[in-house]
């Protein structure tokens, strides 16, 4: 039985349900810890939906607002105190593209 379940488990059908299932579970995860929703702060079900739904609408705003704006690329990286080092002492080191100095 084990044998089975875990050569099934490496079909790609499998792999693309778990990869929704584990999407659904951080969700409802971040849900339950990050926003206190373990337990409601209403009574009432007409009250603990519209609690869910605002702090739906909450975490989808946050997760927007982390994003970088469409069509532009994050800004650059500052380079460490130890590139900077590297870069006084003039010594060579290689480039990144996530260096502001060029």
């Amino acid at each position: 039985m084990q044998l089975r379940v875990r050569t099934e488990q490496q079909t790609p059908e499998w792999k693309t349900r778990y990869a929704m299932r584990s999407g659904v579970e951080g969700t409802v995860n971040e849900f339950a810890h990050g926003h206190g929703m373990r337990r409601g702060r209403y009574r009432g079900q007409p009250k603990a939906h519209l609690q869910h739904v605002l702090t739906a609408i909450a975490v989808n705003i946050e997760r927007l607002s982390g994003l970088p704006p469409t069509g532009e690329a994050p800004p650059p990286r500052q380079p460490t105190a130890f590139q900077n080092y590297l870069d006084q002492q003039e010594i060579h080191r290689p480039k990144s593209s996530r260096s502001t100095s060029s």
